[in-house]
């Protein structure tokens, strides 16, 4: 059996487009006046059927709609894309099928139209309970508004989920706890909570390095949230199962766990990345970045394709550690091959500070190693060498 299928097969579709472009937001996504959309479900229909004959008599267990703000894309086009999905792959009894949603009113209004054409999870980016935060975040909805279109969504969808940022501008742990304690009784199976980064290329970005994007939480405050998060999510039985991730058992989000657990996916529409497995080599695939680019180049080309680079070993151990450690249950060391550096990690220093522990053959990123989890993963990976 190949080794991706530990981890499942997926389908990502990139929709690119926003009403307004987030000033934290380093995705791959923009403000446009004018969408076609009818070129564009032409489009995803071609790289659908390229795809899926590269991969034949697969079962899917998941479609995820990302973006920008694929509740933005009218319900019909949604409905074709997931009729389209159906005549290319077998689908997986409980194929989770999700889309990514801003909690506006006018988005809701379309809940019912995404649940008839297949959509059965929504995520919604509420991203913080509190209206002059989300004026400083950029968003363009308020917090009754947010709550409402929550209503509606948990009304219409078995599976609901919604993303908080923390450590944003002027927040005190107080706060912090608060909000969090507000959004875990709203709660319906899954939350992802995100302590705010600044990255280059951001409009925050250029504030920060102005030094006009003030008030943010030291380190130390920082932690204290997450640390807060971990303590709170638990005692609300919505353990942290990824870093960022929480969810009661069992509602999981099953595609991202692809993707931590080392399965195969399919990326499309511009900016969207894939792993693949043929023949027992394992791709790396990028699309066109620019949306005016990726439709000329699927229209001309049959591919918004421009990057299918064959994994090394090197390269998968690396993200096989990045995503998978990421996971409270870690990575698998047999899966991976590694059996035989198990006593190397039980006898490092990670392991005599309880930074990482080794239980049979799963090495695990213990709660103590995870504020620091990508430092820990460097010097997991120098002691392969």
């Amino acid at each position: 059996m190949e080794d991706w299928v530990y981890g499942g097969f997926g389908l990502y579709i990139h929709w690119p487009f926003c009403q307004a472009k987030c000033p934290y937001c380093d995705f791959n996504s923009f403000v446009s006046k004018e969408i076609d959309q009818t070129k564009w479900r032409d489009a995803y229909i071609v790289e659908l059927r390229r795809t899926a004959a590269l991969t034949p008599n697969r079962v899917l267990n998941s479609v995820f709609f990302g973006g920008g703000t694929p509740s933005l894309m009218d319900p019909q086009i949604v409905d074709d894309i997931l009729q389209e999905v159906q005549k290319n792959w077998t689908i997986a009894n409980d194929i989770e099928i999700t889309l990514e949603a801003n909690p506006t009113s006018v988005e809701a209004g379309r809940f019912a139209d995404f649940r008839a054409a297949g959509i059965n999870r929504v995520s919604m980016g509420i991203q913080s309970l509190n209206d002059q935060d989300l004026r400083k975040l950029g968003r363009t909805h308020s917090v009754s508004e947010g709550i409402a279109a929550f209503e509606t969504a948990r009304n219409e969808f078995e599976r609901v989920s919604f993303d908080l940022i923390y450590a944003r501008q002027g927040q005190t742990l107080q706060d912090w706890n608060a909000e969090l304690g507000q959004a875990l009784e709203m709660a319906v199976d899954h939350l992802s909570l995100y302590q705010l980064t600044i990255e280059d290329g951001t409009a925050f970005g250029d504030r920060f390095a102005a030094g006009k994007l003030r008030d943010l939480p030291n380190d130390d405050n920082a932690a204290d949230m997450y640390f807060a998060t971990q303590e709170l999510t638990s005692k609300h039985g919505m353990k942290s199962y990824e870093v960022s991730n929480h969810a009661k058992v069992g509602s999981e989000s099953r595609h991202n766990l692809i993707y931590w657990n080392g399965g195969d996916y399919i990326g499309i529409g511009p900016g969207a990345h894939g792993r693949l497995t043929n023949n027992g080599i394992r791709y790396a695939t990028e699309t066109e970045l620019s949306p005016v680019a990726w439709l000329s180049k699927v229209a001309k080309n049959g591919s918004g394709q421009t990057i299918q680079d064959a994994m090394t070993r090197q390269d998968e151990l690396t993200e096989r550690f990045t995503m998978g450690l990421r996971l409270a249950t870690g990575v698998d060391l047999g899966r991976l091959g590694l059996e035989n550096h198990q006593k190397s990690f039980e006898n490092s220093w990670l392991a005599e500070d309880q930074i990482i522990e080794v239980a049979q053959e799963s090495l695990i990123v213990t709660a103590k190693g995870r504020p620091v989890l990508n430092a820990v993963i460097v010097e997991l990976l120098r002691l392969l060498d």
